[in-house]
């Protein structure tokens, strides 16, 4: 009997039962042909065909079993990937669904004669972790890919400075309540706080507001002494003294004046405290999150007055070597470890190169001593300071 026309409705009903998946025990792997009834086995087992190719896996029958064999666990891991990823699943679903494709290596043309061996396998070749319950075997696949190992040790990485900020932010507050509590323990206790009441007939509220007196200080004046006759010569004197006196006061103010002028050209309080050589760390988002408590070193000083610089990325990978113009605004200073080296970036030692010989967590300053053992400054602000690399 031939095959019917195109587009007749046998040929349609022919190919509707073809497109279906078929009973598993009319499938002949080795031909990978699939019978839709008993009697189209039966005919194609004695098929020509059919024998040859059974000749060829009678010759070396190991070689077409660890073939199938891997193609069915490449399948069926690729599944479990690409689908699942690394959650924990029953195996048996992922089986479903390898299945539900019709030119898939079927397990009994494979190694294994069960899916319970087989995912036993899978545990004791360490691809998969497998777990047995009341509801039958659960796997999670075991991703081994360089960029998903990558990625992990990343978002570790990225964890651990998190944390590392937290645990700054952490102290910081201990140190606001323990301050508190001091400040409450010396000071006067606070009166209780009550709602204001309208009394019951209509006299007008009077609110006793307490205000603390003010400080008067006193100002002394000095008055010359008349005396008799000499009393001209007296207050003459007198008028030099207050004036040379007056003279000597303007002298000094003056002169303590200049004196602060100097200093704090001296100290720089009119320019930023970026320096070529420190390291700093972005605490801005704006520049997008993978910027965000970024390190690096600061290459370049773009703003004549040191507010502005160029930073040269160093962690995280991703933004690693990137280059960056950027505000002081935005950046704050890193601490390194005991014994590193750091410049002071404020004050009369300003661009001075020192050695961090302790932190003082609790006050959030350090002691520094300069090179050279020039001098010891002790409690030096976090911000007046920076670890650098040059």
């Amino acid at each position: 009997m031939g095959k019917h026309e195109v587009g007749t409705p046998k040929y349609i009903a022919n190919k509707i039962k073809a497109k279906g998946l078929q009973k598993l025990r009319w499938y002949c792997q080795m031909c990978q042909k699939q019978c839709r009834d008993e009697n189209g086995f039966k005919c194609h087992t004695m098929s020509e065909s059919h024998h040859r190719q059974l000749l060829l896996f009678a010759d070396n029958a190991n070689k077409y079993m660890d073939q199938f064999s891997k193609e069915f666990s490449s399948g069926y891991l690729h599944l479990l990937k690409r689908q699942f990823g690394t959650k924990r699943v029953p195996a048996n679903r992922v089986y479903q669904d390898y299945i539900a494709d019709r030119q898939h290596v079927h397990m009994n043309a494979t190694q294994w004669l069960t899916l319970t061996a087989y995912v036993k396998w899978l545990g004791r070749t360490g691809k998969c972790v497998v777990d047995e319950t009341e509801k039958g075997w659960y796997i999670t696949y075991i991703d081994r890919d360089p960029d998903a190992i990558a990625a992990l040790e990343k978002k570790e990485k990225k964890e651990k400075m998190d944390k590392d900020d937290e645990e700054r932010m952490l102290e910081f507050i201990q140190k606001q309540v323990k301050k508190g509590k001091t400040s409450e323990e010396n000071g006067e206790e606070e009166e209780e706080l009550r709602p204001l009441e309208r009394p019951e007939d209509d006299a007008p509220l009077k609110l006793d507001i307490k205000m603390k007196p003010k400080k008067i200080v006193p100002m002394l004046f000095v008055k010359p002494l008349l005396d008799g006759k000499h009393g001209l010569d007296k207050s003459k004197s007198s008028k030099r003294k207050s004036i040379k006196s007056e003279e000597e006061s303007h002298k000094k103010i003056k002169k303590e004046k200049n004196d602060s002028e100097e200093d704090e050209k001296a100290v720089g309080k009119d320019k930023g405290w970026l320096v070529v050589g420190i390291s700093v760390k972005v605490v801005t988002k704006s520049l997008g999150e993978k910027y965000h408590k970024a390190k690096g070193t600061v290459e370049e000083i773009v703003d004549p007055d040191g507010f502005v610089g160029k930073v040269k990325l160093k962690s995280p990978d991703e933004v690693k070597g990137n280059l960056i113009k950027i505000d002081q605004e935005h950046l704050e200073t890193v601490i390194p470890a005991l014994d590193g080296q750091v410049m002071i970036l404020k004050g009369k030692y300003r661009s001075k190169v020192g050695v961090l010989k302790k932190v003082r967590i609790d006050d959030f300053c350090a002691d520094i001593e300069l090179e050279n053992g020039e001098k010891l400054l002790k409690r030096v602000p976090y911000e007046e300071f920076c670890k650098y690399v040059l």
